[in-house]
């Protein structure tokens, strides 16, 4: 990975987009290339979208929901993102031996951090504690 240092878990970016000034501080204090985020937490946000655009039964009803998933594509897009590719696929398979009982989408990102080693942030810190070999930060606390 080109000079990707931190990676940002679905949570982080969350805050972020929610405008949280503890992430925020932090994340103009190093270079945008510095940090990215996973195509897992692509898929988690866009799923959630997707949900909602499901239940929506009225042009009202499906009008913000498109505006608010348009902002959250454009904002996704301006972030690096690291993908799932084979080495994290392989990492996967062996964390989740490893801890059949975490969440599927956290070992996810975590093999993912793993494999590019750099260091996971995340609110949810208790959820990887346990991870061997990953670099975790919270930039939630200011």
């Amino acid at each position: 990975s080109f000079m990707i240092v931190y990676l940002l878990d679905t949570d982080i970016v969350s805050l972020l987009q929610d405008g949280n000034k503890a992430v925020i501080s932090k994340i103009v204090s190093f270079p945008p290339k510095q940090i990215a985020t996973s195509i897992i937490t692509v898929e988690e946000q866009l799923s959630a979208w997707y949900t909602l655009l499901r239940k929506a039964r009225s042009p009202e009803q499906l009008v913000p929901v498109y505006q608010r998933m348009t902002t959250t594509v454009r904002f996704l897009s301006s972030l690096h993102l690291l993908t799932f590719a084979t080495k994290a696929a392989d990492l996967n398979v062996t964390l989740r031996k490893q801890h059949p009982r975490a969440g599927r989408m956290d070992l996810r990102i975590a093999a993912i951090a793993r494999a590019h080693d750099v260091v996971l942030v995340t609110r949810n810190v208790a959820d990887f504690a346990d991870i061997e070999g990953l670099h975790l930060e919270d930039w939630s606390k200011g």
